[in-house]
Formats: structure tokens, C-alpha cells, sequence
């Protein structure tokens, strides 16, 4: 079995080897795709912002049918990462595809003012979150309004390092619940990183792991701690026809890994 899976990995390896060397990874957003995510998130938007407007429907989980609530709530308390697609994704368009997921984790006597504290140190968050977070940096600020700015590094047998700048507004309904709202304003890909020819591509220009990137965060104060709830759109290439064994796991998985990557992050800092 170990080898079985040693020979596939290689071949995978292999094939990308092979399929970037002819050039295969070049890709470009298409304005089409850019417009249609721009669409997709207006109209979640509107949702989310139904969502937060009540204590009784703030968060994704409480707002499950009987028994999966319960069972929900049951693994939170147990130190699990709770992660599911959104129904109805991922959505292929033109060259691309919209990455929909909701994450959920348990932060046991942690407060909302520790954890914005944590989320809002936007000039040392690799502290906490690297090897993803390579580095960031606080723009500007202007009352609950960011500027942030910060270095990813994506890592799927290739490595691929962005550039990226967000607008994240925070807001709260009472004291017990706070949100945050995460639009991505550039996303551009480096080449060469580290190198003495290091230089940013053209934005939409690349690898098209992460074109675009929207977060949604949920911050719930109970008695022994808080919940912490994320949802986390974005765009990406599409699969190339034929390499759909090759791309596809990376392409499909690289959201969901990184979103459950953050959410543990953040419950194992502010342990």
C-alpha cells in the first residue's frame, strides 16, 4: 500500500513536471469568470448579512436541521474542525471555478476581545499562521475598516507564492457576536521567489491557484469560550480537459485544506 502510493505520487509529480515544462500551467482570468464570482458574492453577501442580523441565526451550524446540530455541536466541544462545501459547489466557469467552504472550531476559554486581538495583529500574523503566512502588514486603518496586506505560500508538489491586499471591515451585532468581512483587492503571483529575479506577474497572470479570496468570519462569546465560524470563497483556475486527475486534487482540495489550516491555527494560538 505504501508503495502504491509512492509510485502515484511520483507519477503526479512527474505529470506536473512534465505539464509546466510545455507551458500547460499559463492560464489568464477571463473577465466573464472575474464578473461572475463578483456576482456569486453580492448575492451571498445578502445572505450573510440576513444571517448576522439575528443572535438566533448567526451561526452556519446552529442553523442545521435536528440531528446534525446536535452532532455538530457535540464534535466542536471535542477539539474537531468542522468543514463543509457549500451545496452546489464548486461552480465551473469560463477557465475558472468558485470554491465555496464553512468552517467551524471550538475555542475553549478564549474571549471575542482575545481573538480579534489575535486576528487583528496584522503585522505578525506568521507568527501564527505561517508556513501559509509568510508575511503581513497593517495598511491603514480607519476605525473597524483594514488595510492588510500579506505574502501566501500555497504548496500542493508545487510551490506557489501571492501577493495579496484585503479591505476587512469588522462589526459586531451585541456583545456577544462579532463579524468580519474579508474582500481580497489584488491578488498577484510572484516568480522566482526569494530570488535575486523575484518579480510580481500580472494580476490574473499565473498558476491561477488563488485569483480571488473573500472571508467571512463569525465570532460567538459563550459561557466557556467561543465559537469561531468562517466562510471562505474563492477562485481559481478550472481543470484543464484530459488532466482532471492530475489538477483536479489540487485545484479542488487547496481551499478546503487551507481554510481548516487556518481555523486550527487560530484555536492552537490562542491556547
Amino acid at each position: 500500500m505504501i508503495e502504491c502510493s509512492a509510485a502515484r505520487s511520483s507519477l503526479i509529480a512527474l505529470g506536473l513536471l512534465l505539464f509546466a515544462n510545455r507551458g500547460g500551467w499559463a492560464v489568464q482570468l477571463e473577465p466573464q469568470a472575474a464578473q461572475a464570482f463578483d456576482r456569486y458574492i453580492a448575492e451571498n453577501e445578502r445572505r450573510i448579512a440576513k444571517q448576522q442580523s439575528s443572535a438566533q441565526s448567526f451561526l452556519a451550524v446552529t442553523n442545521l436541521p435536528e440531528p446534525q446540530r446536535t452532532e455538530a455541536s457535540s464534535h466542536l466541544r471535542a477539539g474537531d474542525v468542522l468543514i463543509r462545501k457549500q451545496e452546489g459547489t464548486p461552480i465551473k466557469l469560463a477557465g475558472a471555478m468558485i470554491h465555496h467552504w464553512v468552517g467551524a472550531v471550538w475555542l475553549p476559554g478564549a474571549t471575542i476581545q482575545s481573538t480579534l486581538a489575535l486576528v487583528q495583529n496584522y503585522n505578525n500574523l506568521s507568527r501564527y499562521y505561517s508556513p501559509e503566512v509568510v508575511s503581513s502588514r497593517l495598511l491603514s486603518r480607519q476605525g473597524n475598516d483594514f488595510r492588510i496586506t500579506m505574502r501566501l505560500r500555497k504548496h500542493k508538489i508545487l510551490t506557489v507564492v501571492l501577493d495579496t491586499t484585503y479591505s476587512v471591515h469588522y462589526g459586531s451585532l451585541d456583545p456577544e457576536h462579532a463579524y468580519s468581512w474579508s474582500r481580497s483587492t489584488r491578488v498577484t503571483e510572484i516568480a522566482n521567489p526569494g530570488e535575486r529575479n523575484e518579480h510580481a506577474l500580472a494580476e490574473g497572470d499565473g498558476h491561477g491557484f488563488l485569483w480571488k479570496l473573500n472571508s467571512y468570519w463569525r465570532f460567538v462569546q459563550l459561557a466557556d469560550g467561543v465559537v469561531v465560524e468562517c466562510e471562505a470563497i474563492s477562485l481559481t483556475r478550472d481543470v484543464p480537459a484530459g488532466l482532471g486527475w492530475l489538477i483536479e486534487p489540487i485545484v479542488e482540495k487547496l481551499p478546503r485544506e487551507s481554510l481548516e489550516f487556518t481555523l486550527r491555527a487560530t484555536r492552537d494560538a490562542l491556547r
